[in-house]
């Protein structure tokens, strides 16, 4: 008995393999086949038409008469030129939508006329005039529907056999355009089911978009646990930075995946596909969103001139460039020690400014070192530069501290020589990139650059032709070393995801827009000026790890939760590291035109005093004596201040 109440669903299974089997045959056919199979498909729906046409207007089937082969005869004979003429067998039926059908509309009304004109007009003798129009109605529903049906069959149902147990459960975060274009490029993706659409709009809840729900946010948690959904795509390009953290932290307290959709022009455009989802990043968590530069600014001291970039491959000095190109500078010169490095960013800016409006860019590749003085003085005289943006530095903490030597030569004397050089050959703006870690500094990396800063603000107050200021700014998303890629990497890895301290905060910014901020700075500067960059609130580095593990589907693994997924651990500070950053060492800064950029008020040296220092450091780095070099570095810098144990004391002490 059992084997017989079994018998029915093994006979279903059997069918649906078979019929999967099929579809799999029709589905891998040479593209012109399957044209020939959709041509003899449509060949037999002009027949059925035919029958159900005269069915209907006569009150009786008629399947072999004359008039069904007449009807036949001249319905193939006129359909098949007006669908080759309007590419009706061009178009992929598995994908076929809205236009599909908008096209297949058009073919049928043209196909309509002739038909017209010969059963109703001229008329067909025992042939019923109104066949003339009744066929090509009834032909239009059927391939519509055929249409459709082979879509469900080779999209819904052969895609869905072939996701199988790896099938996603995904929710659209936006039910506008966005969503909707995601949805229907989610169609064909054979792993993924999009069960419904989340909107802030509270009136669309319980409606349906293609046959899709529609939930009000407010039940989002509710969609989330009841659809078992596994991810959810934020399909809201246009919404603002703050408002996306709002949803991104409401979506971390569930066990879901995240992802943000692109720009909806560059997948109408066919720029990305759906692949090109991308993972949410830490700007998504900032909250702030960036102000549009000031024009005027950005192009003051780049168009039409000719503007150099030290440090023109790494993170800041390559988009400096790219920022600077879009501005039609006369000739950009790029100055770097990496070849590689070099010869990727002279590449990508080549492409690019070949594809400018206007007169021709020249981009000028320098490879040189900026401690070696003779090299400088060489690119500087050969080149006459305007504006000078000094981005080249080194940069890595644990790297300077490891390498007092290399790190102070390169950041202060390389900073000197370019300085002294520029005002040889007349450089109108010299603009120093500096950073948030020359405040009260606990590492050799900081105060070597706030040296740099004293250089600058030594030379603006003699007299000189030249504009000397500088910027200071923190962390920059996606740079080199940054922690983030480092915390990406180790969550696909399956974690522990490593951080020095649960305390420890950073500012951040994203790359362009500091670099169009301090090129905005530089362009308001008089001489002598330390701008300092909005950077907004700092964010604790724990907690990005946690919205970083969260938001990639996955848990965290601590006391109160054993079972969770990624381990966060803790392996001690590095050294010179400090568990906050700041931004100014005075106090009252300066509101300038920008609302971004603050002027601080600094304190500084005498040229002749920073002349001496320098002349003693410089025979201290050539004789390679650590020591005596950082006794020089605490004198000109009283507020660096290494944490106890730190080499840098133990060095002093000796």
């Amino acid at each position: 008995m059992d084997i017989w109440e079994g018998q029915p669903l093994v006979l279903r299974e059997r069918a649906m393999v078979q019929v999967t089997q099929w579809l799999a045959w029709l589905a891998d056919l040479p593209r012109r086949r399957r044209q020939q199979v959709a041509i003899l498909v449509d060949a037999v729906l002009c027949v059925v038409a035919v029958w159900i046409a005269l069915s209907l207007r006569v009150g009786e089937w008629e399947l072999f008469t004359r008039p069904v082969f007449i009807l036949s005869a001249v319905g193939l004979s006129l359909w098949f030129p007006v669908a080759w003429r309007w590419g009706v067998y061009l178009s992929l039926i598995r994908f076929s939508g809205g236009r599909t059908m908008m096209g297949l509309a058009i073919a049928s009304g043209i196909f309509a006329i002739p038909m017209v004109l010969i059963f109703m007009v001229v008329g067909i003798s025992g042939i019923p005039r109104t066949m003339g129009l009744l066929h090509p109605i009834i032909f239009l529903a059927l391939l519509a529907v055929s249409r459709m049906a082979i879509r469900f069959a080779l999209v819904d149902i052969l895609h869905r056999a072939n996701g199988g147990r790896d099938l996603r459960r995904v929710l659209i975060y936006g039910a506008g355009r966005a969503g909707q274009q995601l949805s229907l490029s989610l169609r064909h993706e054979p792993h993924v089911q999009v069960l419904g659409y989340i909107d802030d709009d509270a009136r669309l809840n319980g409606q349906r978009l293609d046959g899709i729900p529609i939930y009000s946010s407010d039940r989002l948690a509710w969609a989330i646990r009841t659809l078992m959904i596994d991810e959810v795509l934020i399909g809201l390009p246009r919404i603002s930075r703050a408002r996306r953290r709002e949803i991104i932290d409401a979506l971390q307290n569930f066990q879901v995946q995240v992802r943000v959709l692109p720009s909806l022009s560059r997948i109408i455009d066919g720029e990305v596909s759906v692949n090109d989802l991308r993972a949410v990043q830490i700007e998504d968590l900032l909250g702030r969103d960036p102000v549009a530069p000031n024009t005027l600014l950005m192009g003051r001291n780049i168009a039409g001139k000719t503007v150099l970039v030290s440090g023109a491959g790494g993170s800041i000095g390559s988009e400096l460039c790219r920022q600077i190109l879009s501005f039609l500078p006369h000739r950009l010169i790029l100055v770097d020690q990496s070849e590689f490095a070099l010869y990727a960013i002279n590449d990508e800016l080549t492409a690019a400014a070949a594809q400018v409006d206007g007169p021709a860019i020249e981009i000028i590749p320098e490879l040189g070192n900026v401690t070696d003085r003779h090299s400088i003085s060489r690119i500087y005289l050969r080149w006459k530069p305007d504006t000078v943006f000094h981005a080249a530095a080194y940069k890595h903490v644990p790297l300077v501290e490891a390498n007092p030597i290399a790190g102070l030569r390169n950041n202060i004397f390389g900073t000197l020589y370019s300085c002294l050089t520029a005002e040889e050959v007349g450089v109108a703006t010299f603009i120093l990139i500096s950073t948030d870690k020359a405040v009260r500094p606990t590492n050799i990396m900081g105060a070597s650059k706030r040296v740099c800063e004293l250089i600058l603000q030594a030379r603006s107050a003699r007299p000189s032709s030249t504009v000397f200021t500088m910027v200071r700014f923190g962390n920059v998303l996606g740079s080199s070393g940054s922690v983030v890629p480092r915390f990406m990497a180790q969550i696909r890895a399956g974690g522990p995801v490593t951080l020095t301290h649960r305390d420890i905060t950073r500012y951040f910014m994203t790359i362009p827009e500091a670099a169009q901020l301090v090129i905005q700075a530089g362009a308001m500067a008089k001489g002598g000026e330390v701008f300092v960059l909005d950077m907004g609130q700092p964010v604790r580095i724990r907690d990005l790890a946690v919205s970083m593990v969260r938001l990639s589907g996955l848990s965290v693994r601590d006391d109160t939760h054993p079972d969770g997924d990624i381990e966060i651990c803790e392996i001690g500070m590095r050294p010179g590291e400090k568990l906050y950053e700041e931004l100014l060492i005075g106090e009252s800064p300066q509101p300038t035109m920008h609302e971004r950029i603050i002027r601080a008020s600094e304190t500084m040296l005498d040229w002749d005093d920073l002349d001496r220092a320098l002349l003693a450091l410089s025979g201290h780095l050539e004789r390679g004596d650590a020591a005596e070099a950082l006794d020089i570095l605490r004198e000109l810098v009283p507020e660096y201040a290494p944490p106890s144990g730190h080499p840098a004391i133990q060095a002093m002490a000796g």
